[in-house]
């Protein structure tokens, strides 16, 4: 995985990509963090990340695995966050259940998310990365994203996602695509 800070490349006005705007929400998913035996590296990753990339964004939230994680995203979506990551729970392991909490609380997935995650990891030389079960969807106006829990893999997460946020938030609030893109193509 590439090793970089956040703010770095790839994380909005630093490498010319376009900045989002609005609210941003981040999870931890990890029982251990949550009980306070281990540090939850990859939520602060992914805060500095988005706001980085313009995002207003609290400190990430930790949960354990389990109904907490449901719980966290319905409380993120009726706070009206714009954008919900959601970091760890995405593995093989039996407690690693976070798409089947995120999933009811989808209306629409948007899987080519998931797939450019997954693509990347790849592309970047991680056989493992086609073992994430990462979902993404929309729910309400939220964009929800579940990202596996490594820093590496948020790290490149943030690569992937920053050309797609602002466009993203900005067509899920309303705003014409056209204006998005002047002299462009306006379509998702």
């Amino acid at each position: 995985m590439a090793e970089h800070a956040p703010g770095g490349a790839g994380s909005g006005a630093a490498s010319g990509a376009p900045v989002a705007t609005g609210r941003a929400v981040v999870v931890t998913v990890s029982t251990s963090a949550a009980a306070g035996t281990a540090a939850d590296r990859s939520g602060p990753l992914l805060v500095d990340g988005l706001r980085g990339l313009g995002l207003d964004t609290p400190d990430a939230r930790v949960v354990p695995d389990g109904d907490a994680v449901a719980d966290a995203l319905r409380s993120a979506l009726a706070d009206g966050a714009d954008v919900v990551l959601l970091t760890g729970g995405t593995g093989l392991s039996p407690d690693d259940t976070t798409p089947e909490q995120v999933r009811p609380l989808l209306e629409r997935e948007v899987p080519g998310i998931a797939e450019a995650l997954r693509a990347d990891g790849r592309a970047r030389g991680v056989a493992t990365a086609a073992l994430s079960r990462s979902v993404a969807g929309v729910a309400g106006r939220s964009l929800v994203v579940a990202l596996p829990g490594s820093t590496g893999a948020c790290r490149d997460a943030l690569e992937v996602l920053g050309p797609l946020l602002p466009h993203a938030v900005a067509l899920l609030g309303g705003t014409p695509g056209e204006r998005l893109h002047p002299g462009g193509r306006g379509d998702a």
